[in-house]
């Protein structure tokens, strides 16, 4: 008796991906194969194979998911648990056993030229980390519509891990969110008078949570246009125009220094690990001697060899050109190059994937919506690249850490509290 489509599928990726699919598999004709209680991987055409035999790795899966030609049906975190292990080692295409699967690629007319990447994808265009590509790399993730944003991470505006203090049913993502701009301004020791650079400002929430509840004045800096009209609007819609300034301007460019303390909130993963001593010398010289820094950024726990990172990924292709994770030694390390003293570093791992299953929610609840005002094919993208990344935070793959810097004056003096009791409210 022939086999069904799915189950010669099946036994193809398998091959393809030299692992068996640890999933139910449904074809295009409707016929189903693999154990059940799975979530069903659902190929819709030929075309979502011919991206897999093109690129049998995490990427050709994305294009895939993304163009809408492969889905998945049930439950995504538990699919992608599933999957994992396919989609974090890429497969190697020329040493796949091709007569084993020639037969089958002609039998379920798979043969055919390479399809066109998704539109989603980007090619990035001059110098990596050139001023022209950053600005690029920027617009791409940011610009895509503050109505987009707003639906995907709530009335904050926040676009960046959250600090959940409390398991209670009533705290939810603006609370912890919240809070996490209310720790961030107390390791900073803010007071009325001072002045803050945020370099990074996002959408300005830091900025107007700096300026209304620790009376500072405020700098924000953003490559995104889209992110300034939004925060500069939300600055005069608070009376905070005198006290808080928004500038589309690069921070290689900020020359009127010296502040009194310097946030960078999920900025520094755009820098790169090449200019990144450049960056931290700039920071350095922004702070009046006594200043503190305030480094929150994500960091690679378990690097890639060399040989893997120079594959491109699905992230680099579709939500963050460019951007680069290094382990929060190396970080720490380069800002002490640059003349930081680092008195503490806090990791926040577990509240970035809670806080990153709160947006896929949201993206969730509100799918339709999402669809209308970014296509479905970017909605896609951010649905997988949210999901996909809660996990790499659970399961340890990469991880997020705050680093307080303080420029210490010659004699030595820093201006530290003695203990962590002053912002945290720890016993040590």
């Amino acid at each position: 008796m022939p086999s069904s489509t799915a189950a010669q599928l099946r036994e193809l990726l398998k091959n393809l991906l030299q692992s068996p699919l640890p999933v139910r598999l449904r074809a295009w004709d409707g016929s189903e194969a693999g154990p059940t209680g799975t979530p069903i991987l659902i190929i819709r055409n030929r075309r979502a194979l011919r991206r897999l035999i093109w690129r049998p790795d995490e990427l050709g899966l994305a294009r895939a998911y993304v163009s809408g030609d492969l889905d998945v049906e049930g439950d995504l975190y538990d699919a992608l648990g599933r999957l994992a292990a396919l989609i974090f080692r890429g497969a190697d295409v020329h040493g796949l056993p091709k007569r084993a699967v020639a037969a089958e690629l002609v039998r379920l007319g798979l043969l055919g030229p390479q399809p066109k990447p998704p539109p989603e994808e980007i090619a990035m265009r001059g110098s990596r980390h050139s001023r022209g590509r950053d600005r690029q790399a920027i617009s791409h993730h940011y610009d895509v519509g503050n109505d987009f944003y707003r639906l995907v991470l709530g009335e904050t505006m926040v676009y960046s891990c959250a600090y959940w203090t409390s398991t209670d049913a009533g705290y939810q993502l603006a609370d912890a969110q919240r809070d996490k701009l209310d720790l961030i301004c107390r390791k900073l020791e803010l007071r009325p008078g001072m002045r803050l650079l945020d370099v990074g400002c996002g959408w300005g929430g830091l900025a107007l949570h700096a300026a209304r509840e620790y009376g500072v004045d405020v700098v924000g800096i953003t490559l995104s246009a889209e992110q300034a009209d939004h925060a500069r609007k939300q600055v005069a819609e608070a009376g905070l125009t005198a006290h808080v300034e928004i500038r589309i301007q690069d921070y290689r460019d900020v020359d009127d220094g010296s502040f009194d303390a310097v946030s960078s909130v999920g900025m520094a993963e755009h820098v790169g690990t090449g200019p990144y001593a450049e960056y931290a010398a700039i920071l350095f010289r922004q702070l009046k001697p006594g200043g503190r820094l305030l480094n929150h950024q994500i960091a690679a726990l378990h690097p890639a060899p060399p040989a893997e990172r120079k594959r491109r990924s699905f992230i680099d292709a579709y939500v963050f050109p460019d951007g680069e994770l290094a382990p929060v030694g190396t970080t720490v390390s380069l800002l002490e190059e640059a003349g930081f003293e680092v008195r503490d570093v806090q990791a926040l791992r577990e509240h970035y994937a809670r806080t990153l299953r709160a947006w896929t929610a949201n993206l969730e609840a509100n799918w339709s919506t999402a669809v209308r005002l970014v296509g479905a094919g970017r909605a896609r993208v951010w649905r997988l690249y949210m999901a996909a990344s809660a996990m790499s935070f659970e399961q340890a793959r990469i991880g997020v850490n705050q680093v307080l810097c303080v420029r210490a004056h010659r004699d030595g003096t820093s201006h530290m509290p003695p203990t962590r009791r002053e912002w945290s409210g720890a016993s040590m």
